[in-house]
């Protein structure tokens, strides 16, 4: 858009906010911004203006504007529901107490599920997790078939130590719906995120019980017999669903192909999904599978150095103490998530980034300004590498940003980061050397496949935590931890999100 364009759509409020809307599809919310502001100030009485300019700044990570914005909005149209929501959720992720928010935008959008759910994540934040769960738990009772109410459940119960009822309220709901495919769907998938692959095979075969055959129930049956060492009976059933055209699907096949020694068996799966846009999930095995099979693009893949960057900001950050006490004061969970790698520690909900705090504010400058140095030390452009693939110059914008605090003998599993680009490991807070054990004890591992896998690989490369020290990586590299044998160690991690 010209800068004519802009002076001609700023006199037409709705044309403007239609442009607004335009900007938060295709990434130029900068630039629009500061014209949006300015008609909102100029007119002053524009409800949707203001709301647009808070939508904006949300997209931005500029909390503190967009608060300031959704309050003018919310003042101008008090009865608009779409607004109190926008102003609740954004005093949410802003770090604000939005208990008082939500409860209005509750009123006004009693039948919207997000809302509720943004209910329970700020009762959560705010250290009332028992009414938060009773709440989610009473709306299932009356709504049984309410897909992501069940999900959010299952999420709050696992952060607050409750594994052993999981899964309670799907089984609830199944015993008063048990032709209902998606429960079976989300219950089977919930089984299987949490490990637990005994109770998922017996899930999927109630749930054939229930309905009949299904090629969901064929899929996944063969995942848990992989998982189990059942290699014929999984054979029979990936082969039965090999028509169904799923990355999940074609990744788990692999998995098994690797699992069980027949790495060169994968590669023909491998190498039908590596081209297509969007395959994220198959790369981090794919890199497995040429290893084993002393494939050369495992080093084009990974074997650049240029793609992990270990850059160390002690010198530029706060201080340490001040740093960890404010991260250290938003772990309210108390285990670990369900869907997540780490083990014997607890992480932070929601996109640290997005928090008003002004520790946090010059953490994320600093932490911008390191990043886009290691794009811009990147190899070149290499339309077919899932890392070098993407157009750098952009604005970055972060796909999460979390702290993970691990305790005695704490660790993370080995794993990857499908929804990011570049991932990461700030150090905050470590052991003392007294503390950590052995020699590379709590140490990054990049490289190194799942222990479920059962391969003999080595890491490509293991790198040491210092306080301050900012390693950087691709999101499909697989990513994990050595255990420490006492202590704390706090980190800040996020996930880069691809340009669009």
């Amino acid at each position: 858009m010209t800068v004519v364009d802009n002076v001609e759509t700023a006199k037409d409020p709705k044309a403007l906010a239609a442009r607004a809307m335009q900007a938060l599809a295709d990434g130029s919310e900068a630039a629009l911004l500061p014209l949006l502001a300015a008609t909102a100030r100029r007119i002053r009485d524009n409800a949707l203006l203001w709301q647009c300019t808070g939508l904006l700044s949300r997209a931005l990570d500029r909390h503190s504007e967009a608060l300031v914005a959704f309050g003018h909005a919310a003042r101008l149209a008090p009865a608009d529901p779409k607004i109190a929501y926008g102003w609740a959720q954004v005093a949410l992720e802003a770090g604000v107490d939005s208990v008082a928010l939500f409860e209005r935008a509750r009123r006004l959008n009693s039948g919207v599920g997000t809302v509720h759910l943004g209910m329970a994540a700020a009762r959560f934040a705010v250290g009332d997790s028992v009414r938060a769960l009773a709440e989610l738990d009473d709306l299932l009772r009356r709504n049984p078939a309410w897909i992501e109410g069940h999900a959010g459940l299952v999420r709050l119960r696992a952060m607050m130590g409750e594994r052993d009822r999981i899964t309670e309220s799907l089984d609830r709901a199944l015993a008063a719906q048990p032709r209902n495919f998606e429960l079976w769907r989300a219950l089977i998938l919930t089984l299987i995120e949490g490990e637990h692959h005994a109770q998922a095979h017996a899930a999927i075969s109630r749930g054939r019980a229930a309905i009949g055959g299904n090629v969901f129930f064929d899929a996944n049956e063969a995942t848990v017999l992989s998982e189990a060492g059942d290699v014929a009976r999984a054979d029979a059933l990936f082969a039965r669903v090999a028509h169904v055209d799923e990355e999940v699907l074609a990744v788990r096949h692999v998995r098994h192909l690797l699992r069980t020694g027949r790495a060169d068996q994968a590669l023909p799966l491998v190498d039908q999904w590596v081209d297509r846009p969007g395959a994220a999930l198959i790369w981090p095995n794919a890199a497995i599978a040429w290893r084993l099979t002393g494939d050369s693009r495992q080093q084009w893949l990974e074997g650049d150095e240029r793609l992990v960057s270990v850059i160390d900001l002690a010198d530029r950050l706060p201080e340490f103490d001040h740093i960890a006490t404010t991260v250290r004061n938003l772990h309210h969970a108390r285990a670990q998530p369900l869907d997540q790698s780490v083990r014997g520690g607890t992480q932070t909900d929601g996109q640290l980034f997005q928090r008003i705090d002004p520790v946090i504010q010059v953490l994320r400058g600093i932490i911008v300004e390191a990043v886009e140095a290691h794009l811009a030390q990147l190899p070149p452009i290499d339309p077919k590498h899932p890392t070098l693939r993407h157009r750098r110059g952009q604005t970055v914008r972060f796909a999460g940003a979390w702290s993970v605090r691990l305790a005695d003998a704490g660790y993370h599993a080995n794993h990857v980061h499908p929804s990011g680009w570049i991932s990461s490991a700030l150090y905050v807070a470590l052991p003392g050397e007294g503390e950590r054990g052995g020699a590379q004890a709590g140490w990054l591992t990049l490289g190194e496949p799942q222990r479920a896998l059962g391969l003999d690989l080595a890491p490509a490369r293991v790198i040491e935590p210092r306080l301050g020290r900012l390693v950087l990586f691709p999101s499909t590299m697989w990513h994990g931890t050595r255990p420490f044998a006492r202590g704390e160690r706090l980190t800040i991690a996020f996930d880069i999100a691809r340009p669009s």
